[in-house]
């Protein structure tokens, strides 16, 4: 197991990445001597890792309740948030007890976020079970539930206090859950490491044969990239706004959709091929680069464009209602060359509409 450090001064934490180490994560949640634990996950998860985790957890907190979420990113909203928090009070979790999430992005973001907000915040711990929720979701204290509107504009900054990343759960991974979580790889290897982004290239048939040393480094290096921006600049005042890199197209076209259409790194995905695309069109990035991150992109069997029947209208609607547009901005980010973005405010929508139809 190798464990990467996400530096925020008393609200550290670890990130552990191991082969085989969901049964030992009880042994470790002993030293924080929580009052109680309560496992947040969904049906699919708990049958598959649920009595592992609840074994390892016993012997510290035997007293463990499960709280079952349907699984979906259209569960991830105000509704279920409460029908969690009436659970945790019926399961009688006070301020010194702990939630932990057991699951992938739409659980890891709606346990924090109901820890964040439960009894003005309690402790809660990150157990990633998918590749998305392992290289970004899980790691740097964005929590949130959508609205109907706008996705993840409901939300707070708020911490893990662990990061658990068993590299074995993503075996019984469906292959599309684990496309969704390369895509948020290959927008690390964009925005910071371009040898991260070549490794994705030679390594293709690898990683998809689910490789364990081969998944383990592109995990760990994904984190290590998350870590040290999130250390830096923890509420996206600045620079952590890269790693909204595909994004801000990306979250439109979910919410366009109904959050029912694509999963999270399909619409990041398409959003890469566009703001590399508005990239190009901006005078910023070269051809032949963008060229390379739409191929990588189809090289996974990623979506590079958005379907016909998706109504572009829409998609710009939601994004003018995105939380990282500012007096009417849209905020993009923008490559300039493999490992290397800047940030690109857009006032005028005219060029964005433009490239929304001949997409």
């Amino acid at each position: 197991m190798e464990e990467i450090k996400v530096e925020l001064g008393e609200r550290s934490y670890a990130i552990c990445v191991g082969s085989d180490i969901l049964g030992e994560v009880g042994e470790r949640l002993q030293a924080f001597r929580f009052s109680r634990v309560s496992v947040i996950s969904n049906p699919t998860v708990v049958r598959l890792w649920g009595d592992q985790l609840l074994g390892s957890l016993q012997k510290a907190y035997p007293d463990v309740a499960i709280v079952i979420v349907p699984d979906g990113e259209e569960y991830k909203e105000l509704l279920w948030a409460y029908y969690v928090y009436g659970e945790l009070l019926r399961h009688k979790l006070d301020r010194a007890s702990a939630v932990i999430a057991l699951g992938g992005g739409v659980i890891g973001d709606l346990t924090g976020f109901v820890a964040s907000t439960y009894m003005r915040g309690i402790s809660f711990i990150q157990v990633p079970t998918t590749l998305l929720a392992q290289v970004d979701s899980s790691v740097g204290g964005k929590t949130g539930v959508n609205h109907a509107l706008a996705k993840n504009v409901i939300g707070t900054f708020y911490q893990p206090r662990l990061v658990w990343g068993d590299v074995s759960t993503l075996m019984t991974l469906p292959k599309r859950e684990l496309l969704t979580g390369i895509a948020e790889v290959i927008k690390y290897g964009v925005i910071w490491d371009k040898e991260l982004f070549q490794f994705l290239a030679e390594n293709r048939e690898k990683i998809l044969n689910r490789e364990i040393d081969v998944l383990r480094y592109i995990i760990k290096r994904s984190c290590e990239i998350k870590a040290e921006v999130v250390s830096k600049d923890e509420r996206e005042g600045g620079l952590r706004a890269i790693l909204n890199y595909g994004h801000t197209f990306g979250h439109a076209i979910e919410t366009a959709t109904g959050y029912r259409t694509y999963l999270h790194g399909e619409a990041v995905a398409v959003g890469m091929c566009l703001e590399a695309r508005l990239s190009l069109s901006l005078g910023i990035m070269g051809e032949e680069e963008v060229e390379r991150i739409h191929s990588l992109i189809n090289a996974y069997g990623l979506p590079t464009k958005i379907p016909s029947d998706i109504d572009r209208d829409q998609v710009l609607s939601a994004m003018q209602l995105d939380k990282k547009t500012i007096a009417g901005e849209l905020k993009f980010v923008l490559p300039e060359k493999i490992g290397s973005v800047e940030i690109v405010g857009v006032s005028d929508t005219t060029e964005i509409a433009v490239l929304l139809r001949s997409d």
